[in-house]
Parts: structure tokens; sequence; C-alpha cells
């Protein structure tokens, strides 16, 4: 069973989480990504219990019960804010030096965290391609033998690897099979739609 929703408040966030295991043993902040929430740790937990950690999985700004103080605060998910949010919540939590674990967004938000305050971080564990972006340059097509492990691109991104998908459509090919042929084949733009899922993905992340 998940452990009981506490709740405590940063300066921006009256934010909800889960404590399980030692309170004096050392912290572990196990960080969800979208769309997701704590249950994705359900697994993990009882081993670092065991290990005789102080477990806290919260969840991030705009999930579950977690609330922005102020109406007037921008309801943002950039990576400099998602970071911010993990450095308060440890600071909140008396947690000075704790390792730090998350994918997707809480992956990105533990990145940063090591990136900039490396002194409170014990250790890090981080999952899948996100972690910390290159804002400007986020928009531009990467070399095709990048782009191709990127693959799942195509899919979310159109408009990013519309400019190189002939050239990129050898190397799709051979990472996806069937669908990389078929991306190669494609010669139709992106719809408005996509650009603006594009867009929101860029800001976003």
């Amino acid at each position: 069973m998940s452990a009981a929703i506490k709740h405590i408040r940063t300066a921006s966030l009256d934010v909800a989480y889960e404590e399980s295991g030692n309170p004096s043993g050392d912290p572990v902040f196990l960080m969800h990504g979208w769309p997701y929430d704590p249950r994705d740790y359900d697994d993990v937990v009882p081993a670092l219990c065991a290990a005789g950690c102080r477990i806290i999985v919260p969840y991030l700004r705009g999930f579950g019960a977690t609330r922005f103080l102020s109406t007037g605060t921008p309801r943002s998910g950039q990576q400099a804010a998602l970071g911010n949010d993990l450095r308060e919540l440890m600071d909140a939590l008396s947690a000075q030096r704790a390792v730090l674990a998350g994918y997707d967004w809480g992956g990105r938000a533990a990145c940063i965290v090591s990136a900039l305050w490396p002194e409170r971080v014990r250790g890090l564990v981080t999952a899948n391609s996100y972690n910390i972006q290159d804002i400007p340059n986020s928009g531009r097509p990467a070399s095709p033998e990048q782009e191709h492990r990127l693959w799942y691109q195509y899919y979310s991104v159109p408009s990013v690897a519309v400019p190189d998908l002939k050239q990129t459509a050898k190397h799709s090919a051979d990472c996806c099979g069937h669908y990389g042929h078929l991306i190669g084949r494609s010669t139709m733009p992106p719809s408005s739609a996509a650009q603006d899922r594009s867009t929101i993905q860029i800001s976003s992340r």
C-alpha cells in the first residue's frame, strides 16, 4: 500500500508527497514524470525502505494534490521551474543532501538540481532522454545519425523532423523497420495541430 499523503509548503507550492522508511535515514527523492504519479515507484519503495532510507515521492507541480499558492504564479513546466521546485522541497524537508532519482519531467528536475547545486546531491539516477534541454536549439533537427536514435519524434513532433525526412529515412528504417520506410515515403506537411503540439512540447520541457 502507498504511504499516506503529506503536505508541505515551499515558496510557490503546497506540495503533496508520500514519505516512507526511516525518518533518520539517507533521503531519496523519487520523481515521477508526465503524465504519471508516485504509483510508478510502488515496487521500488519497499527495497529502499529495507535498506534504511528515507523515501520521499512528491507529486510534481500540476499533479495530484500539489497546488500553487498564488493564482499569479505562471503555470510553467519549464526545466528551471521543475528543478527549483525540487530544490525548494529539499529545503522544506530539511534534506541537505539526497539521492535524486527520476524520469521524464522528474528526471529533468533531478538533473537540474545536480547540475546547479551539486553539493546537495549524494547520487543521481535518471532515465530516458529529456534531462537538461538546450532550449535555444531545441527546434533544430539533429544529425541523421542522432535523429534515428530518437525515432519517436517522427510521431510526436513532426515539424522538427520534416526538413530532414528524406535524408533520415534510411537511418529510421534501420531503427524502426517497416515504420521507418513509411516515414521516408511520407510527403505530407505537418498539420497545424502537429505544429502546435511541437511548440507545446518544446516550451514545456
